[in-house]
């Protein structure tokens, strides 16, 4: 059974930076795409960030150049380094997985079938 747990989330203030990780279990394939993605009150769940079955990175436009996105195979998880952390970036942040040709289409826009609980980021002005 495909598991994912999130950490790393907290309370910031504007400016500074969070690092989120996602521990995966319960599957071998690693024919897969992996993506982080958030939800804040009152807003449709966004892509964040994702990384492709060939290893290629995706961002949404609003965290290019302050949100970095890695995995490490061996250890099954996903990673989300969060720079320059702006208000507009408080959310619950998730991450997913899914394998063959559930991720074509690209990281950020994938059928998910495999979520996380969530963590929340607060960042306050």
């Amino acid at each position: 059974q495909v598991q994912l747990v999130e950490s790393g989330g907290g309370s910031v203030q504007a400016g500074g930076s969070l690092r989120l990780s996602c521990a995966a279990s319960g599957y071998r394939n690693n024919d897969n795409c992996m993506g982080w993605f958030r939800q804040a009150p009152g807003k449709e769940r966004e892509g964040v960030a994702g990384i492709e079955r060939g290893g290629r990175t995706s961002y949404a436009d609003s965290v290019k150049g302050r949100f970095t996105i890695s995995k490490d195979i061996t250890k099954k998880s996903l990673s989300l380094q969060m720079n320059s952390l702006k208000p507009e970036d408080t959310a619950t942040y998730y991450c997913a997985v899914d394998f063959g040709y559930l991720c074509d289409g690209g990281a950020l826009y994938a059928k998910y079938r495999y979520w996380g609980q969530g963590t929340q980021v607060t960042v306050s002005a």
